[in-house]
């Protein structure tokens, strides 16, 4: 490649950690190109005066990267892979997926402790639709608060005392050297994760082989076959990253198993569902699993989240 490889990121400290990793991990290759990065402003990072939930449209993370990356001004994208759509943008292909860090969600809280010890009423910030339904299960006292910016803006939000807890990604706060402020990690059977998080996405233009003879090695194995499954369950309930569904998947010895659990945002009616599959049939898998969910009543999880949706846009 006799120009420098193009690596298209969203500008947060975290965004941009996961950026320079890829670049990184390019580099060390015999060979490598120079590598660039660009900075792409996204609709969800500009608009932060309202919940995701309650925007129209999607690809709130994605779509401008999408955008330039089409238009020829980059040749790589690195997503968190939990923002990327189900279904890639035409002309687009998800061409690796880097290891995954740890997938759960963490409880920050000012004055530490895990969730059964927060205080009745405790006021506890997040946005997420799935971050607020298995909250009201698991704590259906708690005063849920909305809670918007990038991870450094929302720690300093609790900080200043506006919540007594944040929830917030394990991976994330362990990639920008902030593990030390988990207070606890939140268990996958009752708070599942939400699909492919804590796992890197990179994105080619389809056909572009030669920059998909640099992002390919990266790929690693067991991580895709995870995201896979958890991806192919969220296309089949045909939702975005703002449903209040959780998944998580996980390799061993041959066998790929999915766990998945859906919840209305008052806590009420949370079913799950699990399966095992061979690596082979990791996105089957997904959609079996999606099906016994829906047999189980989740349609009316997804069908009352979406009223809520259409409500706010209105």
């Amino acid at each position: 490649m006799s120009r420098s490889l193009r690596i298209g990121t969203r500008g947060s400290a975290l965004a941009l950690w996961q950026a320079e990793e890829v670049s990184r991990l390019i580099k060390a290759m015999p060979g490598a190109p120079e590598v660039e990065l660009v900075i792409i402003k996204t609709r969800g990072d500009l608009q932060q005066d309202a919940p995701l939930w309650s925007t129209p449209g999607k690809g709130f993370f994605t779509a401008e990267l999408d955008r330039a990356q089409l238009d020829n001004q980059v040749d790589v994208v690195v997503h968190s892979l939990k923002d990327l759509a189900t279904v890639m943008s035409e002309g687009l292909s998800l061409t690796a997926v880097l290891e995954r860090e740890d997938p759960r969600d963490a409880l920050v809280a000012r004055k530490g402790g895990d969730l059964a010890s927060l205080p009745q009423e405790a006021r506890i910030g997040t946005s997420s639709l799935r971050r607020r339904a298995f909250l009201a299960y698991a704590r259906p006292d708690l005063k849920q608060l909305e809670l918007r910016g990038n991870v450094p803006t929302r720690l300093r939000k609790l900080d200043d005392g506006e919540y007594d807890a944040v929830i917030l990604a394990v991976a994330g706060l362990k990639r920008l050297g902030l593990e030390k402020r988990v207070s606890a990690s939140l268990p996958t059977r009752s708070f599942p994760s939400a699909v492919a998080q804590g796992a890197i996405g990179v994105c080619t233009r389809t056909g572009d082989v030669e920059t998909m003879r640099w992002v390919e090695p990266l790929n690693h194995a067991a991580t895709r076959v995870a995201a896979d499954a958890e991806r192919g369950l969220l296309r089949r309930l045909e939702g975005g990253c703002q449903v209040p569904v959780g998944a998580l998947a996980t390799v061993a010895g041959g066998i790929v198993t999915l766990y998945s659990a859906a919840c209305n945002i008052d806590g009420s009616d949370f079913v799950s569902a699990e399966a095992t599959a061979p690596l082979a049939e990791a996105v089957v898998l997904g959609v079996r699993v999606a099906e016994d969910l829906l047999s189980k009543g989740a349609w009316r999880v997804l069908a009352k989240a979406n009223e809520r949706r259409e409500a706010a846009l209105q």
